[in-house]
């Protein structure tokens, strides 16, 4: 039997999560940036040391979303050498890969922020000490030694640490295909999208949009001042959005058929749409369009893949850590973020910020029991700097 889907959101994305690899039919995103080169990395003056790569790290990160990166830069704060480990091809996590247009509100300090430019924000704060960033690697097994470290295997290397610090999300997730359509592989990134990294390649196109919840309704509005066209589908007359999203659609010049699902599609042999065909699930009537691009925001499923079969405590698709400390049932691993599960837990990016400075701090004091969890402000360092100076 399958195991049990577990719905959560991430920013405004509906994720289920799963521990089942079988479960949904789904396409992996693509990465259009290439990854961060060396030169991209900003080390400054407060660069220290690292270890080279066969050494032992401090601290190594698993995720290189905000979570991980403001983890990175605690843990280079608490002067501990940090290794960042990342399935995707560029730093910026779900939010790179869900929303870098989207605007985001609820991050401390920001009245609203793209996603691009949050995470721009992260990489830089997150870069300063120099850690060592190694893309594009899955992270597959796990070895702790008799002296409590740990040698951390992907499936393109294997990695030294004394600490580890889950900060995955919600592990790796890939969008939801149309069911029993596999022949619309062959569309992705011309004329079919899951994900939306640039607005502007969408200007004067007409686009067929299809999903109820908030990335289809967020798309549409935010692609009606610059597509031709916007028709959006959806198979319930019952949305899964904020009631203002709904209200702001309706009232647009989005062409809204609710009860309306897609039953075919025609394209050329490059990959571009000739047409598509949508029926109304109870009337059995069909209509066929004529798009330049097909949006699908079904959704998501989640994996955490090999994390689950480390020995740590399981819950939801999560990790279960302490609280206070959020150490794991395994002595040096810790878990911060959307992966993070415990009582009352909130998944926000604010939450996650704190979750990571609280993990990096464990993780110094648990390198070194002599040295405090909690170091003082970043403020008093500038204050001790600046007097060092005079």
């Amino acid at each position: 039997m399958p195991e049990e889907l577990h719905e959560t959101h991430i920013g405004e994305a509906h994720i289920e999560i799963t521990d089942d690899p079988n479960i949904g039919e789904t396409a992996q995103p693509t990465t259009v940036h290439p990854p961060i080169s060396d030169e991209d990395v900003p080390k400054g003056e407060m660069h220290i040391p690292q270890p080279l790569s066969h050494d032992i790290f401090d601290c190594t990160i698993i995720g290189g979303g905000p979570t991980g990166l403001f983890a990175a830069f605690y843990a280079g704060m608490r002067e501990m050498s940090v290794k960042i480990v990342d399935s995707l091809a560029e730093l910026g996590g779900q939010v790179t890969a869900l929303y870098p247009e989207k605007y985001i509100f609820d991050v401390a300090g920001f009245p609203q922020i793209f996603g691009k430019d949050l995470i721009a924000s992260c990489i830089e704060q997150g870069m300063q000490f120099g850690p060592t960033v190694c893309l594009g690697e899955k992270v597959e097994g796990l070895e702790r030694h008799g002296d409590g470290t740990f040698t951390l295997k992907t499936d393109r290397d294997s990695h030294r640490t004394k600490t580890i610090i889950i900060a995955a999300g919600v592990g790796a997730f890939s969008p939801r295909k149309l069911p029993n359509m596999p022949e619309m592989d062959a569309l992705e990134g011309k004329s079919l999208f899951y994900f939306i990294k640039n607005l502007e390649q969408f200007r004067d196109k007409e686009l067929l949009i299809v999903g109820g919840g908030d990335s289809a309704l967020d798309w549409a509005l935010n692609l009606e001042p610059i597509a031709k066209k916007i028709t959006l589908i959806h198979r319930r007359d019952q949305f899964r959005a904020h009631e203002d999203s709904v209200r702001k659609l309706m009232a647009s010049s989005v062409d809204v058929k609710t009860f309306h699902e897609v039953k075919r599609f025609a394209a050329d042999e490059n990959g571009a749409l000739q047409s598509v065909t949508v029926f109304h699930n109870k009337a059995g009537e069909e209509t066929e369009l004529h798009p330049d691009v097909l949006i699908l925001n079904l959704g998501f499923v989640a994996n955490i893949g090999a994390i689950k079969e480390w020995g740590l405590d399981i819950e939801r698709g999560g990790v279960v850590v302490h609280p206070g400390t959020l150490a794991t049932s395994i002595p040096g691993i810790y878990a911060a973020g959307d992966i993070a599960r415990f009582e009352g837990k909130l998944n926000l990016i604010a939450t996650g910020f704190g979750e990571a400075a609280t993990a990096a701090n464990y993780c110094k004091n648990f390198i070194d029991p002599s040295a405090k969890t909690f170091p003082g402000h970043s403020s008093e360092k500038s204050d001790e700097t600046r007097a060092k100076e005079q």
